[in-house]
């Protein structure tokens, strides 16, 4: 079975981030494992002085994930015109190890401004170019919150064909 790995570039509980990758879960085929990783808060601060040797267990958690999994989808907010240190930093814990080195990602940013948080999806993208990632699919989502009924479902129909358009891209990286 093939195996997707979701991550969210929030730690609010109530995440439209996180209630992005639910989504994308809900438009996958059967037969793909899709999972969120829930540890990137657990995660310390990235420092190459530590990361030699026996790696941390957070660290080795999200490295055995990345590497189990044949496809990365991550969805980012922005903060100060970038991604959040979170994300950063675990995506600093992936560069000399190598686990997205030629893995298929697609990237998510959302935000409540006009702009769909083009900047952190810029900022992310250049990340995910110099991990060596295979960039298959990006989507940015502006105005998130008025796209959003009041139970915090996804009613706008465009945004739901380009969740499925890069849902599908992503899964046609991995199915042969």
């Amino acid at each position: 079975m093939q195996t997707i790995i979701a991550i969210s570039g929030s730690l609010r509980s109530a995440s439209v981030n996180t209630t992005l990758l639910n989504i994308v879960a809900t438009r996958l085929p059967s037969g793909i494992e899709y999972s969120i990783f829930e540890g990137i808060a657990d995660l310390p601060h990235f420092n190459p002085d530590i990361d030699k040797g026996e790696p941390l267990p957070a660290v080795q958690r999200l490295r055995d994930r990345i590497r189990e999994a044949a496809a990365v989808v991550i969805c980012t907010p922005e903060y100060a015109f970038g991604v959040p240190g979170v994300l950063k930093n675990a995506l600093d814990w992936l560069v000399s190890s190598g686990e997205l080195n030629e893995k298929p990602v697609a990237s998510i940013s959302a935000s409540p401004l006009y702009r769909g948080g083009d900047r952190a999806h810029a900022s992310l993208s250049l990340t995910l170019e110099a991990l060596g990632t295979k960039q298959v699919a990006r989507v940015t989502i502006p105005a998130i919150t008025t796209k959003l009924n009041g139970e915090g479902q996804l009613t706008h129909p465009e945004t739901l064909q380009e969740l499925d358009q890069l849902a599908q891209a992503l899964v046609a990286t991995i199915q042969p």
